[in-house]
């Protein structure tokens, strides 16, 4: 089975997860990725505003077997230097785990976190502890952790420090990884010249085995720019044949593929998601060079 499908809206505008399974069909997807609320506040709905029963009718009569949830942005376990910080985000994202349970997520993707100048060692040593703090061995849900592109002093830009910290964490069981495309090729792994080396040598770290999550986006800038610019699929330095390869890998013919490339212009005032027609183009396993021209003309 390919598990192909993108990042699709939650809120009370749309019907929180009921909406986000009707938007995620709409593209011709068979999974999706949902934040639980706006990913740069706390403010989040009760759990019965959800509509997760209806959702799972929806996505049943959909074809949607699975749909994966990614943490907010504002959890940042790495973070020593702010006052009351750590507290809080081990809190949310203790509760953050036990919405997407409650909700039938079994993946919740999350961001190490960043140093902000305490250092690597430091930072990593903070990440651990508060996955010690949160990690409950009876959850289902897996955080998976998010290979980053290594801006600033974000941590787990490379693939030793994210080995540390599943190593530190007592129930690393209920770690995986999410695969971000844009953001390997960034740190600079180069998926271009040497798919299989990168791969290769994930695999010899960390272990392919633990990737449940991956994020397919092409990248605005050239390997090692450490900017985090995602790009539409063939639209960048990465390209479509290499993401397409990667995407129908055998090795990870169970786990979701989830786009995030940038919404398209139809206007000088309107932007629309490109995600149906990037969904086919990898179904089709054929690059179309005039599919942004194509979205802009069937609007």
């Amino acid at each position: 089975m390919l598990y192909l499908g993108s990042h699709v809206s939650l809120n009370k505008t749309n019907g929180m997860l009921l909406g986000a399974a009707k938007e995620a069909a709409s593209y011709g997807a068979n999974t999706f990725m949902v934040y639980t609320g706006a990913p740069q506040n706390t403010r989040r709905q009760p759990i019965s505003e959800f509509k997760t029963e209806e959702a799972q009718a929806s996505m049943k009569e959909a074809g949607i077997e699975l749909f994966t949830v990614h943490a907010p942005y504002i959890v940042n376990l790495a973070n020593t230097t702010r006052e009351g910080h750590f507290e809080f985000a081990v809190d949310f994202l203790r509760k953050e785990v036990a919405r997407s349970e409650a909700i039938g997520g079994k993946q919740i993707t999350l961001h190490p976190g960043a140093h902000v100048g305490a250092g690597v060692q430091t930072g990593i040593a903070s990440i651990i502890q508060g996955l010690n703090e949160v990690i409950d061995p009876q959850q289902n849900v897996q955080i998976a952790l998010e290979t980053m592109a290594g801006k600033g002093t974000e941590l787990g830009g490379n693939f030793e420090e994210l080995a540390m910290i599943l190593d530190g964490v007592h129930y690393n069981d209920r770690l995986s990884i999410t695969f971000d495309t844009c953001h390997v090729f960034d740190a600079g792994y180069d998926l271009v010249q040497d798919l299989d080396g990168v791969l290769t040598e994930f695999d010899t770290i960390i272990g392919l085995d633990r990737i449940k999550v991956l994020h397919i986006n092409d990248s605005k800038n050239p390997s090692g720019s450490h900017k985090d610019r995602h790009a539409n699929l063939g639209m960048g330095n990465i390209g479509f044949d290499v993401l397409n390869e990667l995407v129908h890998l055998p090795e990870f013919g169970a786990v979701p593929k989830i786009l995030e490339t940038p919404w398209v212009a139809v206007s000088h005032k309107e932007k629309r998601a490109p995600y149906k027609e990037e969904i086919a183009m990898l179904r089709q396993q054929k690059f179309r060079e005039n599919f942004l021209e194509n979205i802009v003309q069937d609007h």
